[in-house]
């Protein structure tokens, strides 16, 4: 009986893998990658929605109520009225 050889088998699997990892169209390696930079760009997105939804509130804050128009001025931007000493602790 004549022994067969596993050679073709060896060259069909290591053509397979080195499509697999190591073509950089579809390569696995490259796809897990676009994967994370998908996630790490969609939570700034939640992040700059939430910063945006802040920001949007105290628009309309400032808009329609004049006490906290000046409790942001003083807040934020350091403001004091003309009979006041403003002390910064950080």
């Amino acid at each position: 009986m004549r022994r067969r050889s596993h050679l073709p088998l060896i060259a069909i699997g290591t053509l397979v893998v080195m499509l697999l990892f190591f073509n950089d169209d579809t390569s696995i390696s490259q796809n897990m990658q676009y994967e994370r930079e998908i996630n790490a760009l969609t939570e700034e997105i939640a992040r700059c929605r939430d910063s945006a939804a802040y920001y949007r509130s105290q628009r309309e804050a400032i808009i329609h109520d004049n006490g906290d128009l000046e409790h942001i001025a003083r807040e934020k931007f350091h403001m004091q009225r003309p009979s006041e000493d403003v002390y910064i602790l950080k």
